[in-house]
């Protein structure tokens, strides 16, 4: 298998954020992640039972820990490391220009 990480990178603003898996093994999914000015719902929190290594390759975001005050203002280069059950939303995306995510989750 081989792709490119920024082939293919339109998607509409108003359409939902596209998730695309990578590779899968089990105990293992890494997926790019393309969002156009998305955030998670009102009220909405992810929590996943699986820890998530994600690293932002481009555009911005604002991601939110429910055990943090502020939300934390992702730009390319910027990963973080998502302990299970750590609760916690996007905030924003670009609106401008796509955000591309690569997110490796895996049990911990």
């Amino acid at each position: 298998m081989a792709g490119n990480l920024f082939a293919d990178l339109s998607a509409a603003p108003e359409a939902a954020e596209r998730m695309e898996a990578l590779l899968a093994r089990p105990g293992l999914r890494i997926e790019r992640i393309v969002s156009s000015g998305q955030a998670s719902p009102p009220g909405f929190w992810y929590d996943q039972i699986d820890a998530e290594w994600v690293l932002l390759l481009s555009g911005e975001a604002l991601l939110r820990f429910e055990d943090e005050a502020e939300a934390r203002h992702l730009k390319p280069g910027d990963w973080l490391h998502i302990a299970p059950h750590r609760r916690h939303r996007v905030e924003s995306t670009a609106a401008g220009a796509p955000t591309v995510w690569l997110a490796v989750h895996f049990p911990e």
